[in-house]
């Protein structure tokens, strides 16, 4: 049960990294265009950083109540 937790952790992670960055794009595309300065590259890398440990805390928090769910039904089922 661990390793499966782990993977399906480890997919919504990706997941939702995946679907954070198609939002920021959509986003960006529909806002009339600014002139902004460019970012440096350590702002880039912080912000696909955040990102990331944006999807994992989403996704661990969500692992969590699936399999906690799961675990609790289990319970009330008596097995």
């Amino acid at each position: 049960m661990l390793r499966l937790s782990l993977f399906f952790m480890v997919g919504l992670t990706i997941a939702i990294s995946v679907g954070l960055r198609w939002r920021e794009e959509k986003v960006a595309a529909t806002r009339p265009q600014q002139r902004q300065p460019r970012r440096g590259w350590v702002a880039a890398q912080k912000h696909k950083l955040n990102r990331w440990i944006t999807a994992a805390a989403l996704a661990a928090v969500a692992t969590l109540l699936f399999f906690g769910g799961i675990n609790w039904l289990r319970i009330w089922q008596g097995s």
